[in-house]
């Protein structure tokens, strides 16, 4: 998960904080940075999701930290893939994305054969974001 960085150096895919409004720490936010010039940016498929979580705490927030890979999959699966294999290799994030994978879709037979409609949905959605088009932009 490598991306070109406008100084020409490689950019590595990282968990890193983000501030918001100077009171609010979200917590292994997946990040792209280069070592080189030090430039960081929020991954392009997190971004918006980051950005409505911003949204939602309004214009004056209390004082705290958000774990973000505890509100977002892809964000998750990096974190568990970072405590294996201590660097986010595409082997670790790969094993850690299938395994979640298959924990949602476990829990999806579940909400399906007691009709919970809503538990669905949030699967579903859940689902999404370990989608190839969401996490390979």
């Amino acid at each position: 998960m490598h991306k070109r960085c406008s100084c020409g150096e490689s950019m590595d895919l990282v968990l890193r904080n983000v501030i918001f409004a100077k009171k609010v720490n979200i917590s292994n936010v997946p990040v792209l940075s280069c070592d080189s010039c030090g430039r960081n940016e929020v991954y392009p498929s997190v971004k918006a999701d980051v950005g409505k979580l911003v949204g939602d705490l309004g214009s004056k927030p209390s004082t705290g930290t958000i774990p973000f890979d505890q509100v977002h999959e892809w964000a998750g699966v990096l974190s568990n893939a970072l405590a294996e294999a201590r660097t986010l290799q595409a082997a670790a994030i790969a094993r850690a994305s299938e395994e979640r994978v298959n924990q949602l879709l476990d829990l999806w037979l579940i909400a399906s054969s007691l009709g919970d409609e809503a538990w669905k949905s949030e699967l579903k959605q859940r689902l999404s974001q370990l989608s190839a088009p969401y996490i390979t932009q």
